[in-house]
């Protein structure tokens, strides 16, 4: 069966989608907006920045000793060695996981993050529960985001301001010995970069 569809008919949009192109298509029509500066904005966040960007950096933070003491000391530096610099990414700061210590990151304020590394944020980073239970109950949070720490583990949160941008470095995975850069990358996940989440063993990328 034929399936007609007329061009202007947007009925099987969201709310919100729809709401959003035709507030694009007022603005286009006023002159306010340039078409091609969006298609540019969407494609740099498509390919050019988000937690592929992160996930090298703390691959070769496990793997290059001398990078890992790089990102202590100038993360910002550090990062934009890598090619990844921009917007929200100017100030930023690694801490780093290991047996004894967790790092976890919140913008009781706003949603401040690193967009160069990790992409826009996750709606659940910009929520209020979160922003107020990560400072309130950080231990919680991350049994509701399926993290177990050992016994004796501290849970240090860092609130991330329009000053500094923090980015964790998750512990790496045993048995990851014989994996390059581009394979332990893999295992780096978004959530486990925000502290939310451990890296991923081998195998379960």
């Amino acid at each position: 069966m034929p399936h007609d569809h007329d061009p202007g008919d947007h009925s099987h949009l969201d709310d919100m989608t729809a709401r959003v192109m035709a507030l694009e298509t007022v603005l286009t029509e006023k002159g306010l907006l340039d078409p091609a500066a969006i298609d540019a904005i969407v494609e740099t966040y498509e390919t050019r920045v988000g937690p592929r960007n992160g996930a090298q950096v703390v691959a070769r933070a496990w793997t290059d000793p001398d990078f890992a003491n790089w990102l202590r000391r100038d993360a910002t530096a550090a990062i934009a060695a890598m090619g990844f610099t921009g917007r929200q990414g100017e100030h930023m700061v690694a801490v780093f996981n290991g047996p004894r210590d967790h790092n976890m990151v919140v913008c009781t304020l706003c949603s401040c993050y690193p967009w160069s590394v990790l992409g826009l944020p996750p709606v659940w980073y910009k929520s209020a529960p979160y922003r107020a239970r990560a400072v309130k109950d950080p231990r919680g949070v991350l049994t509701e985001f399926g993290v177990t720490l050992p016994e004796g583990a501290q849970v240090h949160v860092w609130d991330s301001t329009a000053e500094v941008r923090y980015l964790v470095i998750p512990a790496r995975p045993e048995g990851t010995e014989d994996l390059d850069e581009a394979a332990l990358a893999d295992l780096v996940t978004r959530d486990s970069m925000i502290g939310t989440g451990l890296a991923l063993a081998p195998g379960a990328a």
